[in-house]
This record gives structure tokens, C-alpha cells and sequence, in this order.
């Protein structure tokens, strides 16, 4: 969801630092508002906000929040988290000397001390950069795959497309869309797709079936709806003599499918309140 939408007003409702105007929230079972103390032991949060105690090195960080949960013996974990995000040759630096991304998976080893069932990450690579992001992803389908449930919330749609399984679109307070990942990219009418050729080409052909731009002589720009496919297009392509050397989309789908959702016009997201929006019947933070 844009900015604004509630995202983290969900997290910290799941985590007790709200509570919710109606509805409630469970976790294995356990109703959060009534039950926190057992919530929090099964919760680990990694939150916007880095890290801020910038006196006491890594190691001594992890040790003191093994202790909030009694682990007074956990010697065993904080090692392998760190050397498993790549702390370990940092693990005697204090915290105000780690880089942004350092202190980002700092965070995330803290979350995942007492081995929680549910792991909640908000916006956990932002300012991260490519390398370490494509890394935390790898560690996170390892620690999903062993049985924990991860709620991310993300502005990386690219992040949320290669990750997720399940995605919410939330605006103004009000989940609009929540289903499969799957079944919510077979909304999207058409894709967007750049052609890279192996020769220049001048002129387009006319009447070929599909939305064919041209970039530049080495480059074109195509739409390919869910009626068509790629075969279709690259015949179409051959007949004219048009040899095509890579194909990528434009933007990322899941991006596309947002963009189109909440600036299309007459758009469901786009709605006043008076004018049937979805969250006429929110109620008022």
C-alpha cells in the first residue's frame, strides 16, 4: 500500500503497541490483547527504525536481548546468527559504527533470538543495498522453509513478488485485495515487455497483433495481453524479419498491477469519501 495506508498501524496492533477499534488479532490461537506476554514470546519484529544503542557492540546486544526472554544460555544461536548475516567478523564493533545495512541485519538477528513463530518485518531492506538484499532474501526463504511464518511489508515490489505467497493491498485502513500471489498477477489485463534486437530495424510493421513501439533502432517496446503469448509474438517478430535478442519486462508485474490499481481512472482506489470509496465505513483513527 502507498504510504499512509495503515501498514504499520497493523503491525503495531499485532504487537500490542495499538489496540484495534474493532476485530482482534490471533497467533497460534492466542488473542493478542488478551494474552500478550505468551504473544510476544511466540513474536519477533524487525521495525522501521534501526537500531539505536550505539555504546554496546553486537554481541553484547544480542546477549542482552536473549535475556528479555530468559535465554540466559544462547550462546550457541547468537553465533550462528551471526556468522549466518555476516556479523561475526563485526561482532566487537559497537553499534554506532556498523553501516546501515549492518545495523539492518542486527535488527533481524535480535527478532529471531528465542526462535519465534512469527517473524514481522517492516520495510526490512529499505536503504539496504542490491548485494545485502539479495542475500537477507536468501535467508529468509531458509528460515520460512524451516517453519516460520513471515509477515513483510515493503515498498520493493519486486521484493514482495520474489518473497511472498500471499499478498494484501491495503488503502486508507482497508485491505482492497488479499489472495494468492498467483491469482492476484492474473488481474493484470496485459504486460509490458522490451525487446532488445539483433538488428536495427527501420519501420514497424502494421496490423501485427500487438502494441509494438519503437525505442530505438535496437530496441522495442511491446504489449502482450493474457489472450496472447510469446510464441505468438515471436512468430509474428520472425515473419517480419525481426530477430529478437533478450526480452524483459518493463517494470516489475506486481508493480504494474499497483500502479494500474490505484492511478487507473475510475479506479476502485481512486474513489472520494461520498462517492463509495472502501473506506466510507472505516472508522476514524
Amino acid at each position: 500500500g502507498p504510504n499512509g495506508a495503515g501498514k504499520t498501524s497493523i503491525i503495531s496492533t499485532i504487537i500490542t503497541l495499538e489496540r484495534p477499534t474493532s476485530g482482534s488479532v490471533l497467533i497460534a490461537d492466542k488473542d493478542v490483547a488478551r494474552h500478550e506476554r505468551a504473544v510476544k514470546a511466540l513474536t519477533g519484529v524487525v521495525p522501521q527504525e534501526t537500531i539505536t544503542h550505539g555504546y554496546f557492540n553486537v554481541e553484547e546486544i544480542l546477549k542482552f536481548q536473549s535475556g528479555y526472554y530468559g535465554l540466559m544460555r544462547n550462546k550457541k544461536n547468537i553465533c550462528s546468527l551471526m556468522k549466518r548475516l555476516a556479523l561475526w567478523e563485526h561482532r566487537h564493533k559497537k553499534v554506532r559504527q556498523l553501516s546501515g545495512g549492518m545495523k539492518r541485519r542486527l535488527m533481524i538477528a535480535r527478532a529471531l533470538l528465542h526462535e519465534p513463530r512469527l517473524l514481522i518485518l517492516d520495510e526490512p531492506t529499505a536503504g539496504v543495498d542490491v548485494e545485502l538484499r539479495r542475500s537477507m532474501w536468501g535467508f529468509l526463504r531458509e528460515i520460512n522453509t524451516r517453519g516460520t511464518t513471515i509477515v513483510l511489508t515493503t515498498h520493493y515490489l519486486e521484493e514482495a513478488e520474489s518473497l511472498c505467497r500471499k499478498v494484501a493491498i491495503i488503502d486508507r485502513g482497508v485491505i482492497v485485495e488479499n489472495s494468492s500471489m498467483k491469482e492476484v498477477l492474473t488481474k493484470l489485463n496485459a504486460e509490458t515487455f522490451v525487446l532488445d534486437l539483433e538488428n536495427p530495424v527501420g519501420k514497424l510493421p502494421d496490423k501485427t497483433g500487438f502494441g509494438l513501439r519503437r525505442i530505438d533502432p535496437l530496441t522495442l517496446e511491446v504489449d502482450v495481453n493474457k489472450e496472447q503469448n510469446a510464441n505468438a509474438l515471436f512468430d509474428t517478430l520472425s515473419a517480419h524479419g525481426i530477430v529478437v535478442r533478450s526480452m524483459r519486462n518493463k517494470t516489475n508485474r506486481l508493480e504494474e498491477l499497483f500502479m494500474r490499481l490505484l492511478e487507473g481512472e475510475g479506479s476502485y482506489y481512486r474513489r472520494e469519501p461520498g462517492e463509495g470509496g472502501p473506506w466510507e465505513d472505516a472508522p476514524e483513527k
